[in-house]
């Protein structure tokens, strides 16, 4: 892949993949050790409607779909704060409301001529210098709010209770930790799509807490797989002419299996 490097879009696509995975691995951890892996997909999918209004506004994708992410996940924190034993349903509204909200405003878009295969999927090597730079600054303010707050998140990531009786505010960071996620999700849809963006945000976490005993060691082990993974990914799909988000998943999960056949 040494040659493939000569191109530009390559060496957008391996900076984007590589920035990608550090979110992933950060903001991966949190949702694994929070248990909000179904709420997460339901921010993802609902971005969906993000996507579909900034091509009827003609404004950036990435852009509508971070706005739409986060003002979902805001929405669905302060459902789920109060109806936790409902969360399910609300999930599942949120996320058929956003992708019929994209869908619609795509059908009435005036030929519009956009790839949507590659929002659902993931086009990594589409990555333009305006995304490496938009996820540039996704990823300092990821890791800049969780090194300032990593303490606090640390608490409500594993003893909510206890955390609120220290006077931690856990509604406040509960609902952060969701916008780290949809934040996450809108940078990761470039390289997998809305489809497989889950995968990407829980593989390398999985099979990271096998080796780790600290939510910060997690972190770091779980954004060099993600880096790892996507590196090899992106390999496999310029080799083989095939789709570099299915590539990026599909080597995480064999490389997942054998390491845990291995383990045991």
């Amino acid at each position: 892949m040494l040659e493939a490097l000569q191109y530009d879009f390559i060496q957008n696509a391996l900076i984007a993949g590589i920035l990608i995975s550090i979110s992933a691995g950060i903001i991966g951890s949190l949702v694994v050790v929070n248990r909000l892996t179904f709420l997460t997909g339901g921010i993802a999918h609902s971005s969906y409607g993000g996507i579909g209004l900034a091509i009827y506004l003609g404004i950036p994708v990435l852009f509508g779909a971070t706005v739409f992410a986060i003002i979902t996940a805001v929405v669905i924190a302060m459902l789920t704060l109060k109806n936790r034993n409902r969360a399910d349903s609300i999930i599942g509204l949120m996320w058929a409301f956003g992708m019929a909200v994209g869908i619609i405003f795509i059908d009435i878009t005036p030929g519009y001529n956009v790839d949507l295969m590659s929002y659902l999927f993931g086009s990594i090597i589409a990555v333009s210098n305006g995304d490496v730079l938009y996820m540039t600054i996704l990823d300092i303010f990821i890791i800049s709010i969780v090194m300032i707050f990593y303490k606090q998140i640390l608490a409500v990531s594993y003893d909510s209770e206890f955390a609120s009786l220290r006077g931690i505010n856990t509604k406040f960071f509960y609902t952060l930790i969701l916008i780290l996620a949809s934040l996450c999700v809108v940078a990761a849809i470039k390289a997998v799509g809305l489809i497989l963006v889950i995968a990407l945000l829980t593989i390398p976490t999985y099979l990271a807490e096998s080796f780790a005993s600290r939510l910060s060691t997690m972190m770091i082990l779980s954004s060099a797989l993600a880096t790892l993974f996507t590196i090899i990914g992106l390999a496999i799909s310029y080799y083989y002419d095939i789709s570099s988000g299915a590539s990026i998943i599909i080597s995480a999960v064999v490389i997942l299996t054998v390491v845990k056949l291995l383990r045991r």
